[in-house]
């Protein structure tokens, strides 16, 4: 399914007229056809894969520490910074700062007044955080794809250690993790993991009522937070999501005019130029991998990838629920919730999301496929 899906991007892409476009995204798709097939064949196959685990954790670690710097420190310092030497009239501000600001629209003219972008100034008002990444709901996406993990390597590390520093590593890990979700302000991202607790949360060996209450706590708690975080985004009367259905809408025309090859891989926003509200904003990506697909490379583009990855996950549930080790339970569900993101986000376009998945789904494919060398279970 991989080697038909990326094969169909290549043939969608050669009557695409908008080539600028198309080539900068088969090159991204090949990277997570490449990634994945690296995991399965090369990464899996060996010992190193908890080596790979650990530089990948590693840099999520740098990632999570610098969304919270960025959350306490960097943005509101930059904030203040600029408001201060606006009211100053740039007085403050060497030459060359001011230039490089100017050349990245910091400050704009406005009547001849040079100003503090307002845009920028919203941004930090926001206050969402996004670590290293692009923005904030790529930073709630790679928290779904390693924080299971991350939280199940750092309990193995530590588990020979004191109970009180096993404790506090963990800790720590779940409070980077969560603090990164949370000051991301991603609606879905808070959801979604919450789903993925709870299906954590029943492959565990407790008894049954014991599991429902601590199911109920955690939702009703999660949802709570939820609640209290997002009340004024509701009370604005959620735009995003409304226009999240508008780049729904035109990806379903699009895809009911071009039906076999698409608009060419990565183009929706061409289309969608024509096909938008007057009044919705301009978006470069339909916000949903999955229609995307459709649209920008017609039927078969989205079947194979769909039925890739339902196959994929199904797989790998299938052998992972019983009988696999805490780690490789915790990469699927970390992968499982990476990809329930994607019907609403478009991260199989941020090469450090989806290069990171896809290697991470091919070794544990390989992994969990070696079932002959596996001794027999015990009764």
């Amino acid at each position: 399914m991989p080697l038909i899906w990326s094969g169909w991007q290549i043939l969608s892409a050669l009557p695409s007229p908008y080539h600028d476009l198309t080539s900068v995204t088969l090159w991204q798709f090949g990277g997570c056809a490449i990634c994945y097939f690296l995991g399965t064949f090369v990464i899996g196959r060996g010992r190193g894969w908890r080596l790979i685990m650990l530089g990948v954790l590693a840099g999520f670690a740098f990632c999570l520490v610098r969304a919270v710097d960025q959350r306490l420190f960097e943005f509101p310092r930059e904030k203040q910074f600029l408001l201060e030497s606006e009211h100053s009239g740039w007085t403050n501000m060497p030459p060359e700062v001011f230039q490089e600001f100017q050349r990245e629209k910091v400050i704009i003219q406005t009547n001849g007044v040079d100003i503090a972008n307002p845009v920028i100034i919203a941004k930090y008002e926001k206050k969402r955080v996004n670590g290293t990444l692009v923005y904030p709901n790529a930073l709630a996406g790679l928290v779904l794809l390693l924080l299971p993990a991350a939280i199940v390597m750092v309990l193995q590390v530590t588990r020979r250690l004191r109970r009180t520093t096993c404790i506090a590593a963990v800790g720590l890990t779940v409070f980077l993790g969560l603090a990164g979700l949370f000051w991301s302000g991603s609606k879905s991202g808070w959801l979604i993991a919450l789903a993925i607790g709870m299906f954590w949360l029943w492959r565990l060996k407790w008894a049954r009522r014991l599991k429902w209450i601590v199911a109920v706590v955690v939702l009703v708690g999660g949802l709570v937070v939820f609640g209290l975080r997002f009340q004024s985004y509701f009370a604005k009367g959620a735009t995003s999501v409304g226009a999240r259905f508008d780049y729904w809408r035109a990806a379903i025309q699009v895809v009911e005019q071009r039906p076999l090859l698409g608009t060419g891989p990565g183009t929706f926003q061409r289309p969608y130029a024509t096909l938008k509200r007057p009044d919705a904003e301009m978006a470069r990506l339909v916000h949903n991998d999955y229609l995307e697909q459709f649209s920008d490379s017609g039927l078969v583009g989205g079947l194979s990838y769909a039925a890739w990855l339902a196959l994929l996950l199904g797989t790998l549930g299938r052998r992972l629920w019983r009988a696999g080790d805490w780690l490789e339970f915790a990469m699927f569900a970390g992968l499982l919730g990476w990809f329930v993101q994607g019907f609403i986000e478009f991260s199989l376009f941020v090469p450090a999301l989806a290069w990171t998945a896809f290697t991470l789904s091919g070794c544990l494919l390989q992994r969990t496929g070696n079932q002959v060398d596996k001794p027999a279970p015990r009764d």
